[in-house]
Parts: structure tokens; C-alpha cells; sequence
């Protein structure tokens, strides 16, 4: 059960494919996915339901594929097929830590994973699994940000927590103008006026017109994921 201080019951948490790998940002960094599943286990035992959707940027992306000649769609299907491989090292870290996680694919891959289904996956997650949602939507031209954005109001979580590098949304790029602003809170419609990158187009879309709650914040940071379901200021939320 949920304790009662905590802002969020359920969450869906994005990670980007290229923190898994690390300083690099390639292949599978064993230390990071020890850490990221250490960081996750205290929400687990606290009750909240938990989803994450992992890009696959570490492994392959699609857009740059089609850019060195790849077919797109060709290229889109690799993405998906890396972040398949993605959620399943993280699950394996997970369970190394004593939790039930149990990987999911957009299309079927039995018996790689399990199809996913709606009503399934509420059912693993309301008995303290937690699913790794990975194939992106199953269809090319989408990214995994859509693919989070769509599982999350899909599954009726309280708000898609996107880890980052970056400890939120900035005015401008931090790593590259050290006069960037940071911001605690944001509307959607302050995130299009100042024309802020979040999420891609579609994604954004998905949460502003069903009112999901984002929160963008550093996953590298240790505690952070634990402040953010505290309620704590940590980050940038967007609603």
C-alpha cells in the first residue's frame, strides 16, 4: 500500500537508451543499470505502480539510421527491437534487487516477452510488478517519448517522470549558456510559448491534452526519483 505521504500512486518513468550507456552512451553500462534499479526499489516497496518505457539510443536510432541510408521504417523497427534489449537488462537489474519486473513489446516477440495488453499490465501492477513497456507504439514515425506519453494515459498514472542529464527545464541549453533559467513549474501552454523542447511535438500533445502531468528532473542524481514522489521540489513539472 501507498504511504499516504506520497505525491504519486503510479507513475510511468522514461529513461533515455543513451543513459544506460553510460559516460559513452553505448551499450550497457552494468553500474548504471545496478544504479537506476537501486533508485527504483524504495518506490517499489512503498506500493506506488510503476511503468517504464527506456529509448534505444544507446543501441540503435531509427531517425539517424535513415539518415545514413537506412530505410526509415527499417530503421524505426531496429529502435524498437534496441529498446526491447534495453528493457530487458533493466529488468534483470531490477530483479537482481528482489523485484518482480516483467518486460513488455508493442508487436508480438514471444517468447522474448509478453504482448502487450491494457488490462494485463494494470493487473501486474496493481500486484506490485513492475513493467517495462518497450517496442515503442509498435509503428514507425514515433518516437519513445510518444510511446510514454500514450502508455501513461493509457494506464491512468499520475504523471510521466522523464530522467534526464539535466536537473529540468531551461530557458535555454544549461550545458552550453551558463546564463540559462531554470523553471520549478511550467504550464503546456508556457512550454509552447517559449518554445521549449520536452518532449517531441506529439508527445507533448498527447500529455497537454490529457492533462498528464510532467516532470522532467536529473535520474543521475541519487534520492531524486524518491524526492519527486515525496513531493519535493526536484526538477522542472509541467501541467
Amino acid at each position: 500500500m501507498k504511504d499516504k505521504n506520497m505525491k504519486y500512486s503510479s507513475i510511468l518513468l522514461k529513461l533515455s537508451g543513451e543513459s544506460l550507456g553510460g559516460k559513452e552512451g553505448r551499450g550497457l553500462d552494468p553500474q548504471v543499470l545496478d544504479t537506476y534499479a537501486r533508485e527504483i526499489k524504495p518506490l517499489a516497496e512503498a506500493g506506488i505502480r510503476i511503468a517504464i518505457v527506456v529509448g534505444g539510443g544507446n543501441i540503435f536510432r531509427g531517425l539517424q539510421g535513415a539518415l545514413n541510408g537506412h530505410d526509415r521504417v527499417h530503421g524505426d523497427q531496429m529502435g524498437m527491437l534496441a529498446t526491447t534489449i534495453n528493457s530487458i537488462a533493466l529488468a534483470d537489474a531490477l530483479q537482481a534487487q528482489g523485484m518482480k519486473a516483467m518486460v513488455y513489446t508493442a508487436t508480438p516477440m514471444r517468447p522474448i516477452a509478453r504482448y502487450y495488453q491494457r488490462d494485463e499490465v494494470l493487473s501486474k501492477m496493481e500486484k506490485g510488478t513492475i513493467v517495462l513497456l518497450s517496442g515503442g507504439t509498435g509503428n514507425p514515425f514515433f518516437t519513445t517519448d510518444s510511446a510514454a506519453a500514450l502508455r501513461a494515459v493509457e494506464l491512468g498514472v499520475d504523471a510521466v517522470l522523464k530522467g534526464t542529464r539535466v536537473d529540468g527545464v531551461y530557458s535555454d541549453d544549461p550545458e552550453k549558456n551558463p546564463h540559462a533559467t531554470r523553471y520549478d513549474t511550467l504550464t503546456f501552454d508556457q512550454v509552447l510559448q517559449k518554445n521549449l523542447r520536452i518532449m517531441d511535438m506529439t508527445a507533448f500533445t498527447l500529455c497537454r491534452e490529457n492533462n498528464m502531468p510532467i516532470v522532467v528532473f536529473d535520474m543521475n542524481s541519487k534520492g531524486n526519483l524518491q524526492k519527486i514522489v515525496n513531493g519535493e521540489k526536484t526538477g522542472t513539472i509541467v501541467k
